[in-house]
């Protein structure tokens, strides 16, 4: 067990070694700390979640991923404590990190030094939003400096939204709240606003695993954003948290429709529900199927498993 406990730590010191000196980690790395999915990856390893697993998540609520992942055993996904740019302009889309230290001139010199060798370009802060492509959510842990930490202003703002056609997640600061605002489309979940620069920081690392606050992230989780705060979903739990959310959303539009016919009683609708309700379900999934807000191939799916 001590052997096994050692060459895990090895593993690790060896992976964060090698992010510090090419500032990314390797595809063979990547896949090795996202051993549960299955699905499509990026050329760099990072989990490809499917675009129409992404257009359905933006239906699912905080309390439902939050839900289904502590069922799964993930207690530390969540983290609230926002100041986003529009409360009402919630996102979703597939981790891209980077992580932000307290400068340190020699450390901060080979950083540069070895970057421009791999061909970047530009100050460091820009380097994340280069390697952005559509669905991407620039997600950023920089200690939470607030003055001094902003990662973007418009001019940058604007960079990444034609690019990800999304938005960020920034433990710190951005500046330029006015001039954000009017690209249509974008949020940004930060920790405050400063009009101060970005100043005494230096890149890290880009797609390794980071914390932002009480959660870990890791390239190509699944960011929802929304008003209560922003829920990070490791890639594998994706279409599980879709699906449930939406026999969720089923459900419940089935048992407000039939309480407020007078079908049933709210202790019939609020308790387990009998066979013959169920049933009564099925036929109205089937009657109501081009009219209910979830796709039709999903709820002819849900049909074809159920027993009544």
């Amino acid at each position: 067990m001590k052997r096994i406990h050692l060459t895990v730590l090895i593993s690790i010191c060896l992976l964060m070694f090698n992010a510090v000196i090419s500032q990314t980690i390797t595809k063979e790395q990547t896949i090795f700390l996202t051993p549960l999915w299955e699905g499509e990856r990026f050329l760099d390893g990072r989990p490809k979640v499917p675009d129409n697993i992404l257009e359905r998540m933006k239906s699912v609520s905080i309390e439902e991923a939050w839900g289904v992942l502590r069922n799964e055993g993930y207690h530390n996904q969540f983290e609230g404590g926002w100041k986003p740019l529009h409360d009402d302009v919630p996102f979703v889309g597939r981790a891209l990190t980077a992580q932000y230290m307290p400068n340190r001139p020699d450390v901060s010199h080979q950083i540069t030094k070895k970057g421009k060798e791999d061909g970047r370009v530009g100050n460091t802060n820009s380097w994340p939003i280069d390697m952005l492509v559509s669905g991407d959510v620039y997600v950023a842990d920089c200690f939470g400096k607030i003055v001094d930490g902003t990662l973007i202003g418009d001019n940058l703002g604007n960079a990444i939204y034609a690019k990800s056609k999304t938005g960020v997640v920034f433990n710190a600061s951005s500046r330029d709240m006015e001039g954000l605002s009017k690209i249509e489309g974008f949020n940004a979940f930060v920790r405050d606003w400063h009009p101060s620069f970005l100043t005494e920081v230096m890149l890290l690392s880009l797609n390794t695993p980071i914390r932002i606050g009480a959660a870990t992230v890791l390239p190509g989780d699944i960011v929802l954003a929304k008003r209560e705060g922003v829920i990070f979903i490791p890639a594998h739990l994706a279409e599980k948290i879709v699906v449930t959310s939406e026999i969720v959303r089923l459900r419940d539009l089935f048992g407000i429709t039939r309480l407020k016919e007078g079908k049933y009683s709210p202790g019939q609708i609020d308790n387990k529900w009998s066979d013959d309700i169920e049933k009564d379900f099925s036929k109205w999934l089937n009657d109501h199927i081009d009219e209910l807000p979830v796709p039709k191939e999903q709820i002819e799916e849900l049909l074809k498993n159920r027993m009544w």
